[in-house]
């Protein structure tokens, strides 16, 4: 029976997958109807806003007389308040559906157990926890998010095989050194499409001018965050040019520009604290901090991060900008064509 019940949980996972990158700052969600050994009906949440997981699935089922007599799986507890969609523990009651599995509990304060109970108190027959531990790391942004009242922090940076993350450089002349290859670069830009927020200091800004924008992938770019306390980034740079939501941290009073919004913060405290609390308010769920290393450096130090990713290049630099330390084994460890990406995680809490 556990492994049955395994199986289609398993499939809500798959589903759920589907929605990524376009359900924040909702969680993804898949949903399965099962009915005498068969699937009668499948769903998951396409994107925020519309039709929770359970309705797509519900909907799909071609004969409805059959759920009463079927299980629904569904990967996150099924919610009871009525958001931007109607609850859908009130669907699967008003549907007459007798039973009910569970993957995680949902931490959302509206949410959190009352979807179950809602459930229980109508008479319908609820399983909880089968690969619970699945199903709270598909969801670590959210529940991330929802625990700790903060972003699910990435950091990502390219290091040589040395241990430098760049020649050195006085000005935006001289290029950047390129250290990802063609394989390495998609694996970056599928990253953003995962973030809600990327974010840089301003010399990383000023030396690279970069856009911070998804190319090399197919999803949605992130909103971009600059840390720029006496706004040096010129306006004319890829960054202030409105085509992707912006946010600047600064300690100057500026006017907001078209999709360009100026955040002052007090730089005589503790600064990474209060960019992640405007993000929390402003409902970006994650974050990717790609530079530069004294950026990256001080989310090390405060101890501010979920999951690292290092790109190890087969080239010597000899000198430069060194690259931050971490200690630890990998979570994960791949090798593209002599490129090594090094994934770590901290326990999710």
């Amino acid at each position: 029976m556990i492994e049955v019940e395994e199986k289609y949980m398993a499939r809500c996972f798959e589903l759920a997958r589907r929605g990524e990158g376009d359900t924040a700052p909702n969680p993804m969600v898949g949903a399965v109807i099962v009915h005498d050994g068969k699937i009668i009906g499948e769903g998951y949440h396409r994107k925020y806003g519309e039709a929770h997981a359970e309705v797509n699935a519900i909907t799909s089922v071609k004969n409805e007389a059959l759920l009463s007599d079927s299980t629904i799986y569904v990967s996150l507890e099924p919610c009871s308040h009525y958001g931007k969609t109607p609850p859908c523990a009130e669907l699967i009651i008003r549907k007459g559906i007798p039973r009910v599995v569970v993957g995680s509990p949902d931490p959302f304060p509206e949410v959190s157990g009352r979807g179950i109970q809602m459930l229980l108190d109508a008479g319908v027959e609820v399983v909880t926890g089968v690969m619970e531990k699945e199903a709270v790391e598909l969801n670590a942004a959210f529940m991330t998010f929802q625990r700790l009242k903060r972003p699910y922090i990435y950091l990502k940076w390219a290091q040589s095989l040395d241990g430098f993350l760049d020649k050195a450089r006085e000005d935006a002349q001289t290029p950047a050194t390129v250290l990802s290859s063609p394989a390495t670069l998609r694996h970056v830009h599928h990253l953003r499409t995962k973030a809600a927020a990327i974010m840089v200091g301003t010399r990383t800004a000023l030396l690279d001018n970069p856009s911070l924008t998804v190319r090399h992938w197919v999803g949605n770019s992130p909103v971009r965050v600059l840390l720029d306390r006496e706004l040096r980034v010129p306006s004319g740079y890829h960054l202030m040019d409105g085509t992707v939501r912006t946010l600047v941290f600064t300690a100057c009073d500026a006017e907001n520009r078209p999709n360009v919004e100026y955040v002052t913060i007090d730089f005589s405290h503790d600064v990474l604290p209060q960019v992640l609390h405007q993000l929390y308010v402003r409902k970006l769920n994650s974050l990717l901090v790609e530079g530069g290393s004294q950026l990256l450096e001080s989310f090390l130090q405060a101890g501010l991060w979920d999951e690292i990713c290092v790109e190890t290049a087969p080239v010597l630099l000899c000198s430069g900008i060194e690259a931050p330390v971490i200690s630890g084994c990998p979570y994960d460890l791949k090798n593209h064509n002599g490129h090594l990406l090094q994934t770590y995680r901290q326990k999710l809490h």
